[in-house]
């Protein structure tokens, strides 16, 4: 049985045999910008009409402790740009974060305009392993001729992006994972995380992970109560996750998520109860994938502290 609570999590995951978890999907913002953020999901009920509450509203430090008290080893903080002029001062404050934050993977953000070759060149020689690009939030075409570059530059270096290209939670003009599959084409070796498994189009993204062996499909806000009613899983979804083991990524959205972390861990949990899955999949998607992808291994560091020794 999966997690009841978060102060389950942590005693589960060792109990798999795991140092802890590897989440791919966490957001850490300069807090002027994360006071918007959260200012928009306050509105949520205007915005996408049903109440969005923040589970867990906090300084940043209170964050960083939850997730350590979760045991939450290594993690990718996200950050991302809605319009021109952004992307690179977020990737330098996130690269900061990352440098101060021993379980934090040094990440970088894009967006279509004339210096994203440049900034992002920089961002991959200070060590960033990893990459968000949020075509929801930032409107525009991931196909751009300005952003052709930078996949290319990406799928030379290995250095995954986890991609926000489905629909959920609003449609926007460029969403849809037809739209994405186009940059693939281009790109078939560019490592790419369909952030939230593509949802809605849940089968979709199981069919583009079969046609391209380095797209993978990240769990966040996946089989969880708040989504399942308007993001239903496909009727053979753990059949297909048997085939695609070793490119689920967990994931969860910390902090603005309208529930419990627990829950997410307790979705994947849930999966691996199928026939083909057990706990081999637990393990690769809880940690190994997640630690392999982020090469959490090459670049362990450790931290001393009230939640004891983390590498």
């Amino acid at each position: 049985m999966g997690p009841g609570s978060d102060a389950e999590v942590a005693g589960l995951v060792r109990g798999l045999g795991l140092p802890g978890l590897v989440d791919v999907h966490v957001h850490f913002l300069p807090e002027r910008v994360q006071r918007k953020v959260w200012a928009y999901f306050d509105a949520a009920e205007r915005n996408y009409g049903l109440a969005w509450p923040i589970h867990y509203r906090g300084s940043e430090s209170q964050r960083v402790a939850t997730l350590r008290a979760l045991g939450v080893i290594g993690y990718a903080p996200l950050v991302y740009p809605h319009k021109a002029g952004m992307a690179e001062w977020l990737t330098e404050w996130v690269l900061e974060f990352a440098a101060r934050v021993p379980e934090a993977v040094p990440t970088a953000t894009l967006f279509p305009e004339p210096t994203v070759t440049r900034y992002l060149e920089s961002a991959l020689r200070a060590g960033a392993r990893c990459v968000k690009a949020h075509v929801q939030v930032g409107a525009y075409d991931p196909r751009d001729a300005l952003l052709d570059a930078a996949w290319g530059m990406l799928a030379e270096a290995g250095v995954p992006v986890v991609v926000h290209c489905g629909h959920g939670p609003l449609p926007g003009e460029y969403t849809g994972l037809s739209v994405f599959e186009e940059v693939l084409r281009r790109h078939p070796r560019l490592p790419a995380v369909l952030a939230h498994a593509g949802m809605p189009e849940t089968a979709l993204a199981l069919d583009l992970a079969g046609r391209y062996s380095r797209v993978y499909l990240d769990t966040t806000m996946v089989g969880v109560e708040f989504t399942l009613g308007s993001a239903p899983l496909p009727v053979d979804w753990t059949v297909r996750l048997a085939d695609l083991g070793d490119r689920v990524l967990f994931g969860t959205d910390f902090p603005s998520i309208p529930y419990a972390y627990a829950e997410q861990v307790r979705a994947v949990w849930d999966w691996a109860q199928a026939p083909g899955l057990g706990e081999p999949f637990l393990r690769a998607v809880l940690h190994d994938n997640g630690a392999r992808l982020l090469a959490l291994g090459e670049h362990a560091r450790g931290t001393e502290g009230d939640s004891g020794k983390l590498t």
